[in-house]
């Protein structure tokens, strides 16, 4: 596996050989009733779970992102039989807790932080040799906070010298459980663990610092395997079994926050989207956008695979700017973009702190947001956790995406409500999260165009 870490890193490396851009121009007419792709945390635990049960999973409301289709992948490379998915529906033929074969090659991870660090911790528990890459964004984020645990269970792995990707992982004596405090609030590290806890000697817990989403928990339980919260305590024991389950995923609460900003924002504009998750650990951008002043209705509401789901009807209504409150942060953390395009469209200065896990996604978030809200003429102060945002007017410009899925997306909301188009570059990744933003913005009455234009590669 050392060789094959080698030949990769000996490889000559290529510039992307196109590059997709988004226009996004003022609207004012903007009304609809939209479903959202699935939800994406849910997509990749229900693949991960399923591939590891007994018996035969079907699954329905899949994200065919390339995220959740990378995650795919690597089962199949892991010997795990699977048909789909078509429509969001994937039939997944479990091979149980050890029937995992070692994969030929590296498995790519794509642009998916969430897949690199849960499989890390799967892979961890495994008998054979495995190594995760991802792409050129991927590659630079920092991979430390899962392999610090991961080493304290005796987890034969490694990441690169600066310890980012690729991440390498050797077979090891039966992993420990282990009792640890998350120094950050994250659900990627607490699942992570969680998973290699399966194969461990013994219970491991985790101690969140704050709430983060709990599908992993959830999703645990659904499919037999005990895990237990207690007082912000995480706890399993290893040695257990994973059973098929039929799973219905609702749409993705983050994908749909950008609907709920957009008609938050856009005058006399008025949206319904349909069976979202509102999950009580993912809901902080309605909490957040209902402290602004958002008219936000929940509708319909109900259980979906144990989840909670509901019709979200949002309206227009003028924003006015407030401090977020801290305890929102971590059941906000992938929102934070497009609700700085609130932020900047909201009366008063909005103040964001103890966000400084946005500096660890697809991007630094913190920056990016703050580059480009100053590109569009937007008054930005930056702090090491978070920043301040002056709402007024939105004069337009070109914005890098700096190939981050939600930054790009973000930034064509804040164009609805522009004076002048506002061009963003290197929107490629926007295919990780929601393939079809551009049609259903355009659904609702969002002027947004998009445009590949050919880039010189080189070797």
């Amino acid at each position: 596996m050392s060789d094959l870490l080698s030949e990769l890193s000996s490889e000559p490396t290529s510039a992307l050989s196109t590059e997709l851009r988004f226009v996004s121009g003022n609207s004012q007419n903007i009304n609809g009733s939209v479903r959202v792709p699935g939800d994406k945390s849910i997509s990749h635990r229900s693949v991960i779970l399923s591939a590891l049960a007994d018996g035969v999973s079907s699954i329905e409301g899949l994200l065919e992102g390339e995220d959740v289709l990378a995650t795919l992948a690597a089962f199949r490379a892991m010997g795990v039989h699977a048909e789909g998915p078509i429509d969001g529906k994937l039939t997944v033929y479990g091979v149980g807790m050890q029937g995992l074969s070692p994969p030929e090659s590296a498995l790519n991870m794509g642009n998916s932080g969430t897949a690199m660090r849960l499989m890390s911790g799967l892979l961890a528990g495994q008998p054979f040799s495995s190594v995760l890459i991802g792409d050129q964004s991927l590659s630079k984020r920092p991979m430390g906070r899962i392999m610090l645990p991961l080493k304290l269970m005796q987890a034969n792995c490694k990441a690169g010298g600066d310890g980012t990707p690729p991440i390498e992982i050797h077979a090891s004596d039966r992993l420990i459980g282990i009792h640890y405090d998350l120094p950050v609030a994250s659900a990627q590290v607490k699942s992570a663990i969680l998973l290699a806890g399966m194969y461990a000697n013994g219970t491991t817990s985790v101690v969140e610092p704050a709430a983060t989403r709990d599908h992993t928990e959830r999703m645990l339980n659904a499919y037999g395997y005990a895990c237990s919260t207690e007082q912000g305590v995480i706890s399993l024991a290893g040695g257990g079994k994973l059973h098929a389950q039929d799973v219905s995923i609702p749409a993705d609460i983050s994908s749909a926050s950008f609907f709920m900003v957009l008609a938050s924002i856009v005058p006399d504009a008025k949206i319904l989207l349909q069976h979202v998750g509102v999950n009580s650990t993912r809901v902080g951008v309605i909490n957040i956008l209902r402290l602004m002043g958002a008219d936000i209705e929940l509708l319909n509401q109900g259980e979906a695979g144990g989840e909670s789901v509901a019709d979200i009807q949002v309206r227009y209504k003028g924003l006015t700017a407030i401090d977020v409150p801290p305890e929102q942060v971590p059941l906000a953390i992938d929102e934070f973009p497009v609700l700085c395009v609130a932020a900047a469209c909201a009366a008063g200065v909005t103040r964001i702190r103890g966000a400084e896990e946005l500096r660890h996604k697809e991007s630094d978030r913190i920056s990016a947001m703050i580059e480009g809200l100053r590109a569009i003429g937007v008054e930005v102060e930056e702090y090491p956790d978070g920043m301040d945002i002056k709402g007024g007017d939105i004069s337009g410009g070109q914005v890098d995406s700096q190939l981050d899925h939600r930054i790009a997306m973000a930034f064509a909301v804040a164009g609805a409500v522009a004076s002048s188009p506002v061009t963003i570059t290197r929107c490629e990744n926007v295919a990780t999260s929601f393939p079809n933003f551009v049609d259903l913005a355009n659904q609702v009455g969002m002027q947004l165009s998009s445009k590949q234009s050919s880039l010189e590669s080189c070797a």
